[in-house]
């Protein structure tokens, strides 16, 4: 363990100086949240099984691509689950928007059931909406 806080501080110095430009190469990006529109959970999960949740969103065109999942904890057992996107404005972004497909792995570490809730996008107000999906846990 004092091995891991001695090397944290140099990490942390090349991290934050190998993060200082993010456009070396010419290209300029954006990260962009992803609309989730369907998704396909397991209907019920095991103590220390894993799972395979698939995702599917929307690419709202051909500058943007698809980076990952950024999957955090709102206490014990809920997850609030968000597509990430990288936006390159100078690419072509012609083509209409397309529906993707992406999944994730997902351990079930605790005997309580699972809230999954999946950004779906933004109402009228600006509010983040939600799909809300509960999973039993036996």
């Amino acid at each position: 363990m004092k091995r891991f806080w001695k090397g944290l501080p140099v990490f942390l110095l090349v991290l934050l100086f190998s993060a200082c430009d993010v456009n070396d190469d010419g290209m300029s990006y954006h990260f962009v949240t992803l609309e989730i529109s369907e998704v396909d959970v397991p209907e019920s999960f095991q103590l220390n099984e894993t799972y395979e949740i698939g995702v599917s969103f929307v690419r709202p065109n051909g500058c943007t691509s698809f980076e990952g999942f950024d999957v955090q904890s709102e206490g014990s057992t809920t997850r609030r689950v968000v597509a990430i996107g990288a936006e390159f404005p100078e690419e072509d972004c012609s083509g209409d928007a397309e529906l993707v497909t992406a999944s994730f792995e997902f351990t079930c570490l605790y005997s309580q059931p699972y809230l999954f809730r999946f950004y779906s996008g933004r109402d009228e107000s600006g509010t983040a909406q939600f799909i809300e999906v509960e999973v039993p846990v036996y």
